[in-house]
């Protein structure tokens, strides 16, 4: 490592290691950069510029010599500086882009990677936005961040969500909950998906208080209800369940452990009218869902949205196992001609691995059936081009005969 610059220190790639970041790759991994005693003695998530053996530059990024993901690439020319002003200019354009996407202001705006900000996830609740930082880099530039918010949204309040697991990889605390930066939040906060009411609680709730990512899907099974009678496992504050009954089920059980989580959701169903046609209970999902089997219930949908299974690559063989279990215990409540809707946010899990377990769980289940539908995240998780990895989300879903 050198730092000749008048501007930021210098990291080398090892010689015949870039061709992933020659491509435009954001990442640079620790075993690509010479890491020597320079390099290694560097603030984890200060800025500096990645370079070639032959000095050609790749740009700007954020350096962590302590994790496998050494540089996160920021800006394509050398020595950018990621202040207020640079921040908004990145704000503005994800912004623009959700705009012309949703016409309520509840939406993902920063998504990491695939709008310029690595590590960073940003989700708007109206006036209020809850960030995540999920690299070093950005822990480092959250004042800065904070002038660009005010700058482009001026919001009431800004809220630190940093209870990631991930975290731990960049050498962070991992908070469990949410902080208040800026302004004040009067809690639960209201948002608007798919033209139905919610509520969400950014300090204490998981994550940012709510998954944006699944509103399409929940889109598409509220198309389905007509007079159907639904189960909703991990139901968390209601998204599908809500909009099911909102769309004419004539019947919706919510099932998640999490109590604040299920108060949530039935406010949610009385703000929308529907207290009536939704009940929301406490249980485990796998035991509910054997009991109820065994019991003789039937459903027409069934839909089961887990936390991850599968948390790093040493959980995979469990997690998969887990996801053929649920996929088995989901069919065996599936009135015959009724769907099943199977949902991963497991990383590590590929779709192929995914619906192969899905098959695998039907024949367990002895059900047969079809896929209808096999999707991802909404629009405002975007994905870089180089990091297919990163979406996450998997969505299947199933009739059964």
């Amino acid at each position: 490592m050198t730092s000749e610059r008048s501007g930021h220190p210098t990291i080398r790639l090892q010689a015949g290691r870039d061709g992933r970041v020659r491509m435009g790759h954001p990442w640079a991994y620790s075993n690509e950069i010479a890491m020597d005693a320079a390099a290694k003695a560097l603030p984890a998530g200060g800025l500096v510029n990645l370079v070639r053996v032959d000095g050609k530059p790749y740009g700007t990024g954020f350096f962590n010599p302590h994790s496998l993901i050494a540089w996160r690439r920021v800006a394509d020319e050398p020595d950018a500086f990621v202040d207020a002003g640079f921040l908004a200019q990145r704000l503005e354009r994800a912004r623009g882009l959700r705009e012309r996407l949703f016409k309520a202001p509840f939406y993902r705006l920063v998504h990491a990677e695939a709008d310029g900000l690595p590590g960073l996830v940003i989700d708007r609740f109206g006036p209020v936005v809850v960030c995540q930082a999920n690299a070093a880099g950005v822990e480092l530039i959250k004042p800065a961040l904070g002038q660009a918010l005010a700058q482009v949204l001026s919001p009431a309040a800004i809220v630190w969500r940093d209870d990631s697991h991930i975290r731990t990889l960049e050498g962070l605390p991992v908070i469990e909950a949410g902080v208040i930066a800026t302004g004040s939040v009067e809690l639960p906060i209201e948002l608007e998906e798919n033209g139905a009411r919610f509520l969400a609680d950014p300090i204490a709730g998981q994550k940012t208080g709510w998954f944006f990512d699944q509103r399409d899907n929940r889109a598409f099974v509220a198309g389905l209800p007509q007079g159907a009678r639904v189960i909703d496992f991990y139901c968390y504050t209601g998204g599908f369940a809500v909009q099911a009954a909102r769309a004419g089920a004539a019947m919706v059980l919510g099932i998640d452990r999490s109590k604040p989580a299920l108060a949530l959701a039935a406010r949610a169903a009385e703000l929308n009218e529907l207290g009536s046609r939704c009940r929301f209970e406490a249980g485990e999902a796998f035991a509910e869902m054997e009991r109820r089997a065994a019991a003789g219930e039937r459903y027409d949908i069934v839909i089961a949205d887990p936390p991850a299974f599968v948390r790093s690559k040493r959980d995979l063989p469990t997690g998969l196992k887990g996801y053929r279990k649920m996929a088995a215990l989901g069919a065996a409540l599936v009135a015959p001609g009724g769907f099943l809707v199977l949902c991963s946010c497991s990383h590590s899990v590929t779709p192929e691995a995914f619906a192969e377990e899905i098959g695998r769980g039907l024949a367990r289940a002895e059900r047969t059936g079809r896929v209808l539908r096999s999707a991802g995240a909404a629009a405002d998780h975007p994905v870089h081009p180089l990091l297919p990895e990163s979406a996450y989300l998997k969505v299947t879903v199933l009739q059964i005969d």
